[in-house]
């Protein structure tokens, strides 16, 4: 147990600080050691982390490898929404017994603008999501290529945090001001958009329209079934829950396809769409699966009504 499980243990079971390293040796020395300790103490352990760096603990891990669970986080965790439900719940709930480790890392240099208040949204939510359960989840945060804003957000999304120094409860820490500050209005969408209004009556419809738009902008045929489900889901949201109508609006930026819906409707639990949908209860899993589905997904939502953005790839 590490100082941290100590002191967060006392009132929270759960430990979720963040790494911060400036190089391979500093990233190495935080993560093996914790694998390991995981490892010795027979807690399952998982990692989520970018290419370079699964195969870097892979290579380090030796023969220590087989028995943790690697997952690249550019493909699992590519829409941030989907980490929670697709990643890091999943590993948690096979082994509801015990402790469990895991290592994510969801923030990268290459990572987009558009994709970086997703991913903040997503650090923050993880602290809502896991309290109370018996899980460990380190983030590292590369603090040469990620910057100063990284390494703030950072400390205010982790309860504690780990550096050169040591580990170190985080002062700033404020999760909730995190989902608030990054609950960001969408751009609008670009002159030559296909623009369609709906309601109830047009839910049909409305979905052969967007695959007619996606074959017509060089979609392939799983992607258009994808990008059909997801307008299916949203656009029905819309109707039960966001006043009975919405707009939709398609466009193509370079290899994606983009997707908003706007309605009157407003999100009241950040965690909506990221959490398992409990098998006893019908609904409450549209937004689960545009999660899964889509290669982004952000939400702005408010007294005036929710606007949902999702980006789909062509291929």
């Amino acid at each position: 147990m590490t100082d941290l499980d100590a002191v967060d243990g006392a009132t929270n079971p759960f430990v979720h600080p963040a790494l911060f390293y400036g190089d391979i040796d500093e990233y190495l020395s935080g993560t093996i050691g914790f694998i390991r300790d995981g490892l010795v103490a027979g807690e399952p352990v998982a990692v989520a982390v970018p290419t370079a760096n699964l195969a870097l603990l892979r290579a380090e891990l030796g023969s220590d490898a087989d028995s943790v669970r690697f997952m690249d986080m550019t493909i699992e965790g590519r829409n941030p929404g989907r980490i929670i439900p697709g990643v890091l719940r999943p590993f948690a709930d096979a082994h509801p017994v015990g402790r469990v480790r895991i290592i994510g890392e969801p923030i990268w240099a290459s990572r987009s603008e558009l994709e970086y208040p997703a991913c903040v949204q997503h650090e923050a939510l993880i602290n809502a999501a896991f309290n109370g359960r018996g899980v460990t989840i380190l983030c590292p945060y590369n603090t040469v290529e990620l910057g100063p804003v990284a390494v703030a957000d950072a400390r205010a999304t982790h309860p504690a945090f780990i550096d050169s120094d040591g580990e170190s409860v985080s002062l700033a820490y404020n999760p909730d001001l995190i989902v608030a500050a990054y609950n960001l209005p969408p751009a609008d969408p670009p002159a030559g958009a296909a623009l369609f209004a709906f309601d109830a009556a047009a839910l049909r419809s409305i979905r052969y329209c967007a695959a007619d738009f996606a074959r017509s902008v060089g979609m392939t045929s799983g992607r258009i079934v994808d990008l059909a489900l997801i307008v299916g889901e949203t656009t029905t949201n819309s109707v039960v829950h966001g006043g009975g109508r919405g707009t939709l609006a398609l466009w193509r930026d370079d290899a994606q396809l983009c997707c908003q819906v706007r309605d009157a409707g407003h999100i009241e639990n950040p965690l909506a769409g990221r959490l398992p949908a409990p098998v006893c209860l019908p609904g409450g899993r549209g937004l689960l699966l545009v999660n899964q589905l889509a290669d982004l997904v952000r939400i702005h939502t408010d007294a005036s009504g929710t606007t949902l953005h999702m980006r789909v790839s062509l291929a």
